[in-house]
């Protein structure tokens, strides 16, 4: 399978696919495959196999093939509803857990007072991830996808996560009231021009729902507005806001929170060092 998928994902990332796959089917990592006698598929796991590899020749990203995505240590149901959970987000949930536990100056697992909203929820992985971590804080997710709220509650479900869902379009001012009164807000919006799209990997583009990932060349900060709207108006007060962001958009993003009144704005850097997190407090 590594030679088939090279020519798609180069070497390093389809022999890392061709070990997920065999780890999925087999149930046995590398090294317990490496180290035990070869044994001959049994004919069930060999039809996976070909279909598998059917999907990835295809383009289909290998956590849609499998339904598998793990984020901040947890295993995820993904399909073509959701967007696959990024390495990049783990870092904007550890920054809010670092920000809310110092806040209460509690020691995990224990949370402080206030409630967590979480916008464009997807696979729920944010808030799920967070929940499992501050156990004691109350977290609401919203999304306008009934598919997505189907496989973020699916995923709540299966790890013993409490989290209250909300199937509004947060664009639509008119939804806010329905909200809870929050004092810690997150979200991943979709932030990437439309125009970008041509430049981006197939397997991405064509497999990832759209809504989740574009927004308006004219209007590439329509979230992160409605975002700082809604913050201004209806966050409580000593609450914080952390947003994922577009690389080259952490200055405009900043600019928006400052002018609705967010105070001790920062921008911070991923792994990678790209700019591609803000927290903001109001």
């Amino acid at each position: 399978m590594t030679t088939d998928l090279t020519p798609l994902y180069g070497g390093r990332e389809a022999a890392l696919i061709a070990d997920w796959v065999m780890e999925h089917l087999t149930g046995h990592k590398k090294l317990d495959r490496l180290t035990k006698s070869p044994e001959p598929l049994p004919d069930p796991i060999l039809r996976k196999y070909d279909i598998y590899r059917s999907e990835l020749l295809a383009h289909r990203p290998v956590q849609y093939v499998l339904h598998e995505s793990w984020f901040d240590g947890l295993r995820f149901y993904v399909d073509e509803n959701v967007l696959i959970p990024r390495p990049e987000t783990e870092e904007l949930v550890q920054w809010a857990v670092e920000t809310i536990t110092s806040t209460g100056a509690l020691p995990l697992p224990h949370a402080p007072s206030g409630t967590l909203l979480d916008i464009g929820t997807g696979s729920g992985c944010i808030p799920i991830a967070l929940a499992r971590r501050l156990p004691t804080l109350p977290i609401h997710a919203c999304d306008v996808s009934t598919g997505a709220l189907h496989i973020a509650s699916r995923n709540a479900d299966n790890l013993g996560a409490h989290i209250t869902f909300h199937h509004l379009d947060f664009l639509d001012r008119q939804t806010w009231v329905t909200l809870p009164g929050v004092q810690w807000l997150i979200s991943n919006p979709p932030y990437i021009p439309l125009s970008e799209r041509s430049t981006m990997a197939p397997h991405v583009v064509d497999a990832e729902p759209a809504l989740a990932l574009f927004v308006p060349d004219a209007d590439p900060l329509i979230f992160y507005q409605a975002i700082a709207e809604y913050s201004s108006g209806y966050l409580q007060p000593g609450g914080a806001v952390f947003v994922e962001i577009h690389e080259g958009m952490a200055g405009p993003v900043a600019e928006i929170f400052r002018t609705h009144d967010a105070s001790d704005v920062e921008i911070r850097k991923d792994l990678s060092g790209k700019d591609r997190m803000i927290k903001g407090k109001w």
